[in-house]
């Protein structure tokens, strides 16, 4: 029990830690990390096990929050100031999950269809991010209607929470509320933040039990589809070709990243 705790715990801190990078939703690592399928079940079926399913979640959060305020203001700084041997390290994070969720999938052989469930994924996540931010216009309407609008977006943002490859950043930012959203955190504007909240929690809970309901009933279209979202995340991570010096530092960093969660995924 205790060894769990500390595994769920580092798991979120590295997740917390990694939120802010370009490409690397909570998603995708909690995925990678081998921890996802418990998120989803922690919420979806709160009840079953509220006492556990209660512990799980806090040590996550605080792990999640730790991870946040430790080393998003380092990784931000190696982004900024060695973007792509960061990002390479990221890209190699992202390939070493792979197998863990072919493994889940329980494919035998490359068929058609294998094929086809992972390039839906992929085009899914590829439209999304394809459309122009500001698309959806939040606009200054009635209250009522201001507040339904909200919780809509909430909703919307719960499923780019939830599922991997999707950036939730990019979500509010295409409704054309990023900038709102940011400025209602900063002054606690609870006005337009509670509907958000709202339709976000009510997102969350349907998001999660319609994944669990999926991976349970029908296991390898859903982790084949959810791998065509994260191979569209690799594809945001990749920062071009290295130049110079990079190209010895840069194969050094991507192998490192996939040394990383390979091996924790092999743990599981």
């Amino acid at each position: 029990m205790r060894t769990d705790t500390i595994k769920v715990t580092l798991k979120a801190v590295f997740i917390g830690g990694t939120m802010l990078v370009p490409g690397v939703s909570g998603g995708t690592m909690a995925m990678l990390l081998g921890i996802y399928d418990r998120l989803i079940y922690a919420v979806s079926s709160f009840r079953k096990d509220i006492k556990g399913n209660i512990f799980f979640l806090w040590m996550f959060l605080l792990g999640g929050l730790a991870g946040m305020f430790l080393f998003s203001r380092p990784i931000l700084y190696l982004i900024e100031n060695f973007p792509k041997p960061s990002l390479f390290f990221f890209l190699g994070a992202v390939v070493g999950g792979v197998p863990m969720i072919v493994r889940h999938s329980s494919v035998q052989k490359l068929t058609f269809r294998v094929a086809a469930y992972v390039l839906i994924g992929i085009v899914i996540v590829c439209l999304i991010s394809k459309l122009p931010p500001d698309l959806f216009s939040a606009g200054d309407g009635g209250s009522v209607s201001r507040f339904l609008w909200l919780m809509a977006a909430g909703v919307l943002s719960a499923v780019a929470l939830v599922l991997p490859g999707i950036s939730v950043s990019y979500m509010l930012l295409m409704l054309g509320l990023y900038d709102m959203t940011m400025k209602a955190i900063t002054e606690l504007d609870f006005g337009r933040l509670f509907p958000l909240a709202l339709g976000l929690g009510g997102g969350i809970l349907l998001t999660t039990r319609i994944l669990e309901k999926a991976m349970n009933r029908h296991p390898q279209p859903t982790y084949l589809i959810i791998l065509g979202f994260i191979l569209s995340s690799a594809v945001e991570v990749f920062p071009g070709v290295p130049s110079g010096g990079e190209w010895i530092l840069c194969p050094l960093t991507l192998s490192a990243g996939f040394g990383c969660i390979y091996g924790l995924s092999k743990l599981e």
